[in-house]
């Protein structure tokens, strides 16, 4: 495992997301910084924390140093060339995460793509950023010229998208091939590690690979179910995350514009989660939701992990969330199993919609 030093913001949900994804992507922490702004001009973080930086780098040698928000190229310059270490701000972070995740065909053309258009953005500014540069190949590009690094990358796009798009065509005639034969879909969808992959086990008595750690789901599964003696397709689907650039939606279209055509869209929540950090998390699900244009109507929310609280701390989150009257909403635990039959029976009647 390599080592890493992390720097991140003061708040309690925004550092144990960034160590999760440090242990998601396999790098050990072994120092933090934690600051209230990291957004500063030049380095991201102010000229005082970067002298203290450089000298904890200096003791501890880490391998790379992950940044916690995404930098422009001239700031990852700047801290590279002063620190002399690879620098990973959570952008580039996260792709790592879904590059080491990908297993099926799609997901793995999904993640390519994600990449380039990572490097589009910031092609021109990191060629001119080569040409200053002490070292040779910094970041990665060798001596590339702009209009050949820039032209590479738009060519290797315009090779994955025909392919993507056909990915995205078999899905419309399986789903229009679902509808011919009358099957109705749920779909499962929310914050990663929400616990969407042990409720899919559950609910088809499958077993998938389910972890603590984040985005061990990247594409979508589908199995069928049967629910008052009518029978359904269950999906389990990629979860989301706070601040994921549209580009990365994008790329996995092709996987989240399921959710578009689902008869019913369970939303997995954790509800064992901090108060301020169950909120960031909710509204970022639902976010999400709505830039793919899904509709409200057909949500409903299993607050999963009910297990881990008292009933007094339930009643307490549902107000959190705003959720204490909601008609469209069961208190589950999908490791024990408690009240997915109930989910079920709470679900069942709105399949009846088109």
């Amino acid at each position: 495992m390599k080592s890493a030093i992390l720097i991140t913001y003061l708040r309690h949900d925004a550092l144990n997301e960034a160590v999760s994804l440090c242990d998601a992507a396999g790098y050990k922490i072994i120092h933090t910084i934690k600051q209230k702004f990291l957004k500063k001009p030049k380095y991201g973080i102010s000229a005082g924390v970067l002298e203290k930086l450089k000298e904890t780098t200096k003791d501890l040698n880490p391998d790379v140093i992950i940044f916690d928000e995404l930098l422009k190229p001239r700031q990852n310059y700047n801290l590279a060339s002063t620190l002399r270490k690879q620098i990973l701000d959570r952008e580039s972070l996260i792709l790592e995460i879904f590059e080491n995740r990908a297993s099926s065909k799609e997901s793995k053309l999904q993640v390519k793509l994600a990449k380039l258009k990572y490097e589009m953005v910031r092609a021109k500014e990191k060629v001119r950023l080569t040409k200053i540069a002490e070292q040779p190949g910094f970041m990665g590009i060798g001596k590339f010229e702009v209009d050949v690094y820039h032209t590479d990358i738009k060519n290797k796009m315009q090779t994955i998208k025909p392919k993507l798009e056909k990915v995205r065509k078999q899905r419309e005639l399986h789903r229009k091939g679902r509808e011919r034969h009358g099957f109705k879909t749920i779909a499962l969808a929310g914050y990663t590690s929400s616990g969407k992959t042990t409720l899919f086990n559950k609910m088809t008595g499958e077993f998938h690979e389910q972890s603590k750690q984040l985005f061990t789901t990247l594409s979508t599964t589908t199995r069928r179910i049967t629910i008052n003696g009518e029978p359904f397709l269950l999906s389990d689907t990629v979860g989301f995350i706070s601040k994921l650039p549209a580009y990365m939606i994008d790329a996995f279209k092709s996987t989240l514009e399921e959710l578009l055509f689902t008869n019913i869209l369970i939303v997995v929540v954790d509800i064992n989660d901090y108060s301020l950090e169950l909120q960031k998390k909710f509204k970022s699900c639902m976010r999400t939701l709505n830039e793919l244009g899904v509709k409200t109507d057909q949500i409903y929310f299993a607050l999963n992990k009910s297990d881990l609280l008292t009933n007094d701390q339930i009643d307490e989150q549902l107000e959190c969330l705003n959720l204490q009257n909601s008609n469209m909403t069961m208190v589950i635990s999908a490791k024990t199993g408690k009240n997915i039959e109930e989910l079920k029976k709470l679900v069942f009647p709105k399949t009846n919609y088109q």
